[in-house]
């Protein structure tokens, strides 16, 4: 049963996937282990749980987090993502599919914060977001090229104790191509 809020805990509502989840949590307890422990949504991983593995990568509001860094209740009145809820009902999402095609996993373990990591990088560089590879970062430069040194510098923060990386970085290029080229259609008939 959950404690009671007090000074050290707080009643919160999580936005999960696009449904919301009341509990109590202590004001200490990462946004990882609630997602884990509290919700039973086990599909984002704890690896190091210090922020530098990746494998516990989720995104709120869009933007890719380590969870295990971010406190569960500054998370509250944000848009949550995790690994379960990047596909649209039962068709998988473009790097879901990029990374089932490429097999860019081996074990698995990390695949979940690959993935997570991999759709906010398709949407950083469409926006034009420059990274530290990037050669020329003006802003009407547009974005850059998606090499796969610019996809590699991006997912840096993931790591593959497997060594699965270059099957990822080829997953990530097809991903962000369909991406591309599902935009330009989607444009064409607006």
């Amino acid at each position: 049963m959950a404690p009671a809020p007090s000074s050290t805990y707080s009643a919160i509502t999580l936005n999960i996937n696009g449904e919301k989840h009341q509990l109590t949590a202590d004001h200490r307890t990462t946004l990882l282990d609630a997602l884990r422990e509290r919700l039973d949504l086990t599909g984002t991983k704890k690896g190091c749980d210090q922020g530098q593995c990746g494998a516990c990568t989720v995104l709120i509001d869009g933007r890719r987090a380590v969870s295990c860094l971010q406190l569960a209740v500054a998370a509250e009145g944000r848009e949550i993502t995790t690994i379960e809820g990047v596909a649209e009902g039962e068709r998988l999402h473009p790097v879901q599919q990029a990374f089932l095609a490429f097999d860019g996993y081996q074990c698995g373990y990390c695949t979940p914060g690959q993935i997570c990591s991999a759709v906010a990088v398709i949407e950083e560089h469409a926006a034009g977001w420059p990274s530290a590879v990037t050669d020329d970062v003006r802003p009407e430069a547009g974005p850059p090229p998606l090499t796969a040194d610019e996809i590699r510098e991006r997912m840096s923060g993931n790591l593959c104790r497997c060594g699965a990386y270059v099957s990822i970085v080829q997953a990530v290029a097809r991903a962000a191509a369909v991406q591309a080229e599902s935009d330009e259609v989607t444009e064409a008939v607006a």
